[in-house]
């Protein structure tokens, strides 16, 4: 887990998707929303977030969705 102590400047945040779905979901977008807010707010820069799944990944950026 990060704190902010170790004075990070940048963040990629990760996650599965046991069902192997790569789509991500209502949640997943607003947690990012939030998260992209958030870490503006303590100059830390969201870099991606990516959804694993069993074949592949999804990433926020590369779908411009970050």
């Amino acid at each position: 887990m990060m704190n902010l102590s170790d004075r990070a400047s940048a963040v990629i945040i990760a996650h599965n998707h046991p069902s192997g779905s790569l789509i991500p979901s209502k949640e997943d977008i607003l947690i990012t929303k939030k998260i992209k807010a958030a870490s503006q707010i303590l100059g830390i820069n969201l870099l991606d977030h990516i959804i694993f799944g069993k074949k592949g990944y999804y990433s926020f950026l590369e779908n411009q969705k970050l």
